[in-house]
């Protein structure tokens, strides 16, 4: 899902907004509760709260956790402080929940984006007719996502001020890095003024909060997600050319967060070079759902930097050596991590930096163009287009298509470098599959391994094969393209909708289990609507034969890819339940 979904909170008391608090009893402070989910902070008192979760009422538990009071905070029915104070009863519970709170999605409205148009220079772009109509219908997606808060202090909602483009589905409010893709797409489909709402939303929450929030809710204000809103303001300057807001943004102040709170120091061969990482800070820990595991403090900090991470979660932050069967995330160690996909948007983004301060006619930023070149100078000592252990002094060397981001950073990029990663992907059995490029080469029931592909990553992967002047680099680039956009057009004709993520084994492209269907979806429309953009004139809709040449290397590596621990995945985790 788009990142960081899991709901995970520690220290209540900090996840709780201010218009809250008037309903807690005089003198009451919100009790830890039995659920892993930060809740409403009116039902905080005598049990309640942990008494909802307990009985399972919903199916998904972020939906209690979001539902929206029916009265204003300050005229919360004193009968809830005393509701539980013996047995429970699902009626009973059921019962109250009725009566103080609307179902979960009524704190947002729908919300027509005025700056959206039927009729949009890309359809023009496209040859293909079957395309070019399913352009049409994901141009009209973004009515369906757009929303705006009413009444903000009855919800957990973290206010911005302007209207938002959600994901979908379960994910009702906005979300960090979902935004950088689905901004993409909004530009593409002439909705500059909606895209620069969404930024300011962000340098909104910067001078708030210091960071970006991994989401629109309270639960999620003490983690971010990866640092693309320089990203977002480069792709839109490029479509606006609007200087003048350039001019009114602070930038380095989102950039000095990831410096000052997600920095470590790595010695290599004598030398200290210092690199980023996702490391979330908490208190004391919640106490686990009903049968699940102890969360000692150390596992409630790494779960929460793996959803800082966008990837929660994933065999790529496992310890070295396959988990634990029984309990896979206390295995979690992000935290002794340096991403390589994290580095190289920090690098991108040192770059931009150094580029707005050229662009607005001032000198170069010293402090962006020395970071800039330090950074390329660490990435390159460090050999990391792999993630790095550094506890464990080692690099992952398993597949994962983030590996390939210093191709679309830019970072340390000569031809020479590009074309060792592009033997590095067909040497992997990545391409083998139909579907797309999976998330990794290793089955552990996790959402960001395989069988899962999920569209920002697919993006990430072709429009960085784009950019090294190697022909061999452009084709591959356009085949997987091609191999996406046909897999999502039939997924939408099958199943009459665009979805989170997609399974590459599926023979009818089904959806992959055991995680719902999430339909919208707003980083998927924003991705397919770029790779129509930047092939429209060449893809087709049909479905077609590999190229003679990838054709018996996709063979080839099908067959040894279902030997026996070929992908180094050891016995299938009991917990998957892939299609």
């Amino acid at each position: 899902m788009p990142t960081a979904r899991c709901p995970l909170a520690v220290g209540i008391k900090e996840q709780l907004s201010p218009a809250l608090l008037p309903c807690f009893p005089k003198g009451m402070a919100p009790l830890h509760t039995s659920s892993a989910l930060p809740l409403q902070p009116h039902l905080l008192h005598w049990g309640a709260a942990a008494a909802v979760q307990r009985a399972r009422l919903f199916q998904d538990d972020k939906d209690f956790v979001d539902m929206p009071l029916k009265s204003n905070p300050g005229e919360c029915p004193p009968q809830s402080a005393v509701l539980f104070p013996g047995p429970e009863s699902p009626l009973r519970l059921t019962q109250f929940v009725e009566s103080h709170f609307f179902p979960p999605g009524k704190e947002l409205e729908s919300w027509m984006p005025p700056d959206w148009s039927d009729s949009i220079p890309l359809l023009e772009r496209i040859s293909d007719e079957k395309l070019r109509s399913w352009g049409r219908v994901l141009n009209a997606k973004w009515k369906q996502l757009g929303r705006q808060v009413t009444s903000p202090w009855r919800y957990s909602l973290i206010y911005v001020p302007n209207p938002v483009i959600v994901p979908g589905g379960r994910f009702r409010e906005y979300y960090y890095w979902d935004s950088f893709w689905i901004l993409e797409g909004l530009l593409l489909s002439n909705m500059a003024a909606t895209a620069k709402g969404l930024i300011q939303n962000f340098l909104y929450l910067v001078s708030k909060f210091g960071h970006i929030p991994n989401g629109g809710q309270v639960y999620y204000k003490r983690r971010s997600q990866p640092p693309l809103l320089s990203p977002m303001m480069e792709s839109y300057l490029s479509h606006t050319n609007d200087t003048e807001f350039l001019r009114q943004v602070e930038h380095t102040h989102l950039y000095h967060f990831w410096q000052d709170h997600r920095a470590v120091n790595i010695s290599v061969g004598g030398k200290q070079y210092s690199l980023n990482c996702y490391s979330v800070q908490v208190g004391e820990p919640r106490l686990p759902p009903p049968a699940s595991p102890p969360v000692s403090r150390r596992s409630s900090a790494e779960l929460l930097s793996v959803a800082e991470s966008g990837w929660d979660f994933s065999s790529r932050w496992f310890l070295p050596g396959f988990p634990s069967l029984q309990h896979p995330l206390q295995d979690t160690r992000v935290r002794e991590i340096v991403p390589v996909d994290l580095n190289a948007i920090l690098c991108k983004v040192e770059q931009l930096l150094a580029t707005f301060y050229q662009v607005l006619g001032e000198k170069w930023d010293k402090e962006a163009s020395q970071f800039w070149a330090a950074r390329r100078e660490q990435v390159a000592a460090l050999t990391v287009w792999l993630d790095y252990h550094f506890l464990h002094q080692r690099h992952n060397p398993a597949f994962y298509p983030c590996n390939l981001s210093p191709l679309w950073a830019e970072c340390d990029v000569d031809l020479p470098r590009a074309e060792k990663m592009l033997r590095y992907l067909e040497e992997s059995s990545a391409l083998s599959y139909a579907n797309g490029l999976p998330t990794s080469l290793t089955q552990t029931g996790e959402q960001w391994d395989f069988p899962d592909a999920w569209a920002p990553l697919q993006h990430m992967v072709i429009t960085g094969l784009v950019k090294p002047s190697s022909a061999q680099a452009r084709e591959l680039a356009f085949s997987l393209a091609q191999q996406w956009l046909q897999m999502n057009l039939a997924v939408y004709e099958k199943h009459g909708g665009m979805f989170e993520k997609y399974d590459v084994e599926g023979p009818t492209c089904p959806i992959p289990l055991p995680f719902p269907l999430q339909e919208g979806f707003g980083w998927t429309n924003g991705v397919a609507l770029q790779l129509l953009d930047l092939y429209g004139d060449q893809l087709t809709s049909a479905s077609v034969l590999c190229s003679p040449a990838r054709a018996w290397i996709g063979t080839y590596l099908v067959l040894i890819s279902r030997l026996p621990g070929f992908r180094g995945d050891g016995p299938v985790h009991p917990l998957w339940l892939g299609s």
